[in-house]
């Protein structure tokens, strides 16, 4: 489903502090880019932000480009723990709204109750002044089948420590939290209990999206982001193509001057408004990479 890139954005921001035609794309999450006056290729890695612990494990095509490049580049810069920190006040609602002030009595009582049951990183009397598509999120990180939850980012970060890497990032975590403002509290919070009711059919689409992020299969993921029957549908630009937009003419900027691994959300790589498609407007030669052990076996 749409909602679920949305939801992927929101679970990442809360456990951080998650082509050989234009038709068709090849199992593999990793690009080169070239092209343009590039002199040293940068690379572009479809993450996903929330993954179980035992599936967070580097492929040794990407462990070279990880030693290999100059600087690493992420959704937002996740080596700057001050500055995540600080981005917890925009997480919260404007207004001093909560949650009880958006939902009916029952439906309240309805999430209450689940977090009642459910462990969460966070109290519940804090959530709940929280925007409500970021609670959604931390309840799509619950619905992993594992025991222990892990981020690509972060495992890319660890692979990268040693060789003392600069870390950077495309957007700040005040903006990605902002944008939720633009859409209707109220909206959101009927998603959430529409979320918290469908939570057995949820948890499936999760791991389904999770096998096919195992697979490498961008086009199976570009595929099922079109299923939605929700209203937050009216808002993927904001939540992802204006975003992607905005990304190239970032890269645009620094792509000649030195080789990056640009790591984002896999949900924005495939597509004609995708990074790699976009990427390809904007000149450059975009190349699949055979992301796979020696072995022959295929790890992410």
């Amino acid at each position: 489903m749409r909602r679920r890139k949305s939801l992927l954005l929101a679970a990442s921001l809360l456990s951080a502090v998650l082509s050989f035609s234009q038709t068709s794309s090849p199992h593999t999450l990793l690009w080169r880019i070239s092209g343009k006056g590039i002199t040293k290729p940068s690379y572009l890695f479809g993450t996903m932000h929330i993954v179980c612990a035992q599936d967070a494990v580097l492929s040794d095509s990407l462990k070279a480009v990880i030693a290999g490049c100059d600087e690493l580049y992420f959704e937002i810069n996740l080596g700057d723990m001050a500055g995540m920190l600080n981005s917890m006040k925009y997480m919260r609602m404007n207004d001093s709204k909560k949650l009880s002030d958006l939902l009916k009595p029952e439906e309240y009582a309805k999430v209450k109750e689940y977090f009642s049951k459910h462990v969460s990183i966070l109290p519940f009397g804090m959530l709940e002044r929280f925007k409500p598509m970021l609670i959604s999120g931390l309840i799509e990180e619950q619905g992993m089948e594992c025991q222990t939850a892990d981020g690509m980012e972060l495992t890319i970060m660890k692979e990268g420590r040693p060789y003392h890497k600069p870390i950077n990032g495309l957007e700040t975590a005040e903006y990605q939290a902002g944008l939720f403002d633009s859409i209707p509290y109220e909206l959101q919070a009927k998603e959430l209990v529409s979320y918290i009711d469908s939570a057995e059919e949820n948890s499936k689409q999760m791991q389904h999206l999770v096998d096919l992020y195992k697979k490498q299969d961008l086009d199976g993921i570009e595929k099922l982001s079109q299923k939605d029957e929700t209203g937050i549908n009216g808002y993927m630009d904001l939540l992802l193509y204006n975003r992607n937009r905005n990304w190239i003419k970032k890269l645009d900027g620094v792509l000649k001057s030195k080789s990056l691994l640009v790591a984002v959300g896999a949900a924005h790589l495939p597509g004609p408004n995708g990074v790699i498609e976009l990427l390809r407007k904007a000149g450059y030669t975009v190349e699949p990479v055979k992301n796979e052990a020696p072995n022959g076996s295929i790890s992410i």
